[in-house]
């Protein structure tokens, strides 16, 4: 069905999720190399809930954790005292995004402001390159930006990211999703921040706007979301889309999610 939103157009029918399909019994992604996410069958009594099992349905007890098992959207109550919800601050149902896509750059190359932690190896996202990709005038800008780093292949769906192996943002980059307006950034990568950084997460400070010795949430920050651990195909072409960031009514500070693109009329 054709829809619009604004002056975008989209059919309706020809979304792509860019989700981490979780299979509970194959092989998954995973950061930090926390517990694989499981479904068991429920057990009460006599009663199983595993059709092969005899039982007359299918019931099975699911955990995950949403940060690490699979593509999750969170919120500023991942870093603050106060018990925030991903629901409360996700109130956008569809909204414009553009996707672009980067290459990361060792940071040893990069003259852009980076974690203390950082070593010359690691591989960064930077203001930079997201500014050579976004062909955007200041009208443009959407509120969700999606970003598809390269080398981009089917084995993200599966890797395993210890605490050195996966890229990052600049803090630069971060400042410049601010400074556009950004409210939903969206990645294929486990974090924005290096995986390990100490604890200090100043990449997810930084763009919640919570201030360095500060945990307290503003009004702003509430209604800004990261997901993380998408994949974005290389059949979608860079460009202007329709974002339906989907999220079960979780309240905790991330759920996992359903990132959908429309194609929509604008390049």
């Amino acid at each position: 069905m054709k829809m619009s939103f604004g002056e975008l157009t989209f059919d309706s029918s020809d979304g792509v999720s860019i989700a981490i399909p979780l299979e509970f019994n194959g092989a998954q992604a995973n950061a930090w190399d926390v517990s694989r996410a499981t479904a068991i069958a429920t057990e009460a009594g006599d009663l199983v809930g595993d059709t092969r099992r005899g039982g007359s349905c299918n019931f099975e007890t699911y955990t995950l954790i949403p940060h690490c098992n699979g593509t999750h959207t969170e919120c500023v109550g991942h870093i603050t005292l106060e018990r925030i919800s991903v629901s409360d601050c996700l109130k956008e149902s569809l909204m414009s995004a553009a996707l672009v896509t980067v290459e990361p750059q060792c940071a040893g190359a990069v003259d852009e402001s980076l974690t203390d932690m950082a070593v010359p190896t690691d591989l960064i996202v930077t203001a930079a390159s997201v500014r050579n990709s976004l062909s955007l005038s200041t009208s443009d800008i959407p509120s969700a930006i999606v970003i598809r780093t390269i080398p981009n292949d089917d084995s993200k769906k599966t890797r395993l990211y210890d605490d050195d192996s996966a890229p990052y943002f600049s803090i630069d980059c971060i400042e410049l999703l601010n400074e556009l307006g950004i409210r939903h950034l969206v990645c294929d990568l486990p974090s924005i921040d290096r995986m390990n950084d100490g604890g200090i997460l100043i990449n997810h400070k930084s763009f919640w706007g919570i201030e360095k010795n500060s945990d307290r949430p503003d009004e702003k920050s509430m209604g800004k979301t990261i997901t993380e651990l998408a994949y974005i195909p290389d059949s979608l072409e860079d460009g202007i889309y329709v974002l339906d960031l989907q999220i079960p009514d979780f309240m905790a500070d991330a759920a996992p999610s359903r990132p959908i693109l429309y194609r929509t009329n604008q390049k």
